[in-house]
Formats: structure tokens, sequence, C-alpha cells
């Protein structure tokens, strides 16, 4: 079965580029819709026809990315973002996890590494840069080193959850999870549902942050 596309970008130069390169490969992806802003994604979702994985510009007009990756996040959980942008300001980063964004892809970055990403994403990966990946780690690194005064939650997790979260955060997706620690990706599927619900996050980044803040990791 192809994996359904869906592209948010303003630029209709970078826009027919993307969609060229991903029609290189006509057995793996099916263009389902190319918005020009935000607004336009949100809408079109409110169809049937959903995609698997949305690659979404962070800097567009009517609605930016981020602000259309919280609503669509919340709305269909499902559906896999991934940030494709120019920006790799620790702000911009830090909004686009929050939101609740699977990955975070550079512009710049050739086909294969896209397709790459795709196939991570949606096998319980967090696709990233280089330069992005090392400003995660040193995002999640500062919140762990903030001393609050507020207790720390456990939030129930078990002890297995607790040891899919640490796998989570050294980068591991679903099927290596699940060969540590000897058990089906469907049940690892089935672990992260249960953290995801237990602390109230959208994807691993917000779960990793959560949990490192929280000292559970």
């Amino acid at each position: 079965m192809k994996i359904k596309i869906a592209i948010a970008e303003d630029n209709d130069f970078l826009a027919k580029s993307l969609i060229e390169k991903l029609a290189l490969i006509p057995e793996k992806f099916s263009m389902n819709y190319r918005a020009r802003n935000g607004l336009e994604m949100v809408d079109y979702l409110k169809t049937s026809n959903l995609p698997d994985v949305i690659l979404m510009d962070i800097e567009m007009p009517v609605m930016n990315g981020i602000a259309a990756t919280a609503q669509i996040s919340e709305k269909f959980p499902d559906i896999k973002i991934i940030m494709l942008t120019v920006f790799d300001d620790e702000d911009k980063i830090f909004k686009a996890i929050k939101s609740g964004a699977s990955g975070y892809l550079l512009k710049d970055e050739s086909v294969e590494k896209i397709v790459d990403g795709i196939d991570s994403v949606l096998n319980g990966g967090a696709p990233m840069s280089a330069a992005i990946a090392s400003k995660t780690l040193k995002l999640l690194k500062q919140s762990s080193n903030i001393i609050t005064e507020k207790p720390t939650e456990d939030f129930n997790l078990s002890n297995r959850e607790v040891e899919v979260l640490d796998l989570l955060k050294e980068g591991f997706d679903y099927n290596q999870i699940a060969e540590k620690l000897f058990i089906s990706p469907f049940t690892v599927r089935k672990h992260i549902e249960n953290i995801y619900k237990k602390l109230q996050v959208n994807n691993k980044m917000q779960a990793v942050q959560k949990a490192t803040t929280n000292r559970i990791i």
C-alpha cells in the first residue's frame, strides 16, 4: 500500500520541487494534497481522504505550520507530521515539538534523507537533521538540569513503560525497542499509546521531554 503524503508549503517552487522528488518513487508514495498555508491543510483534513504523513513548512501566511500542527495533532493524532523548514533555531524547534511534530528536517536535505524520514516516522521514529538533533538534545539536557521546587510525578507509569521511554530517549524505533525488550512491535506500540495517555502528550519527543523533566528517566 502506498504512503499517502500531503504537503503544506507556500513557496510554489519548493513545493513543486518536493512533489517532483517524491514522484520519482511512484510505487512508494501517493500525493494527496498540497496546501499553501496551515489553514488550508486543516480544512483539507475535514475530508475523508486523510494522509499518512504531512510535510509541514513553518513560516506560512494565514496560519503558520506550528499552529496548524497543534490543531492537527489534537484532532488527528494518527497523522505523522514532519516539519520541513529552513529554521534551525531553538525556539522554533521547541515550539514544533510542543505542537506535536514527529520529526524536524531542514529543506536542504537530500530526497533520500526525506524518504528515510518518512519511513522512520511511520515506524515510530523521530527523524531529525543532524543540526536539529544536536540542538534538541541540548534542550532536553537543559530541561533536565532545571531545579524546580515543584514535586515530580511518576504518572503511574509501569516499569516496562519506563524501559520503553528510556529506549525512546536513546532514539530507538518501535522495531528496535521490540528486539531489545524481547516483545512484539505491536506490544511496543500499545505501551507507547499508554505512555502518551498517562503523560498527556501527542508524540515521543514530548513524552521524552516530560519524562526527563519529571526525572522519570
